[in-house]
């Protein structure tokens, strides 16, 4: 079985101490392959020498999180843009709109958004989308972007089943994560009815550990959990998520 973890923050001080224990643990699960989305410049070189360590497992996207998005998002934003010129990545994420934590810079994340989106497309890039307590704000960008070169993934998708067909029609896959195996998870009661041929796997560790580990560290290794959780609701075979999913994946991110 090979599962693609699609969203992992590996690099960040979660797992300062373990971290090569963590990836082994993840590929003797099963898990061979990660994506790794940015958060700020802070992060840059941590990403890159992680990659350099691993460079047959390990993919890295480029971007600025919403949540990171204050003052400095100009500075911020040039960074984006010169390392999307100066290094290869495969997506420009993760980027969107938060408004959960600080409607302060609600704007100036709106902006960041559209201008990633932006540079994603003209790169032919796809985007892997944070949004958060944002969908109205979220589809509103998107929608200024639709056509054949939007392309990506509405990362660690928690909305209804009617936000769920309007990303699908947007071009984005759902990336499904430890939330569907929680009790108040909701997307578990609709997910089924979304075809699998439309969703990618993903952790998001170190946050939102799925159950039996919900409230503690994530890690990739618990991937397994998640893609079994999927079966269930699809009524599959752990084997065909796998597989799916997989396929799903490349689609997004080609070749790997």
């Amino acid at each position: 079985m090979h599962l693609i973890d699609t969203h992992t923050h590996l690099y960040v001080e979660a797992f300062d101490d373990d971290q090569d224990e963590a990836i082994a643990r993840a590929m003797a699960s099963g898990v061979d392959r990660f994506f790794l989305p940015a958060i700020d410049q802070t992060y840059t070189q941590r990403m890159l020498a992680l990659q350099r360590k691993y460079p047959d497992r390990i993919d890295l996207m480029m971007g600025l999180h919403p949540t990171h998005v204050n003052e400095n998002v100009e500075e911020e934003l040039a960074h984006v843009a010169q390392m999307l010129d100066a290094h290869s990545f495969v997506a420009v994420g993760e980027i969107g709109i938060d408004l959960y934590w600080d409607k302060t810079h609600a704007q100036a994340q709106q902006k960041a958004f559209d201008q990633q989106i932006y540079w994603a497309k003209e790169r032919g890039l796809p985007i892997v989308i944070h949004c958060r307590e944002a969908f109205d704000e979220v589809f509103e960008v998107l929608e200024g972007h639709r056509g054949d070169d939007l392309k990506g993934i509405f990362h660690c998708f928690t909305g209804t089943l009617s936000h769920a067909h309007r990303a699908i029609d947007l071009n984005l896959f759902l990336g499904i994560g430890g939330v569907v195996t929680f009790k108040n998870g909701k997307i578990d009661q609709f997910l089924a009815e979304i075809p699998l041929t439309n969703i990618v796997l993903e952790t998001d560790a170190p946050y939102l550990a799925p159950v039996p580990y919900r409230g503690k560290r994530n890690e990739s290794a618990y991937l397994p959990l998640i893609a079994e959780k999927v079966a269930h609701l699809y009524g599959r075979s752990l084997a065909e998520v796998a597989e799916q999913t997989t396929a799903n994946a490349r689609k997004v991110f080609g070749d790997f």
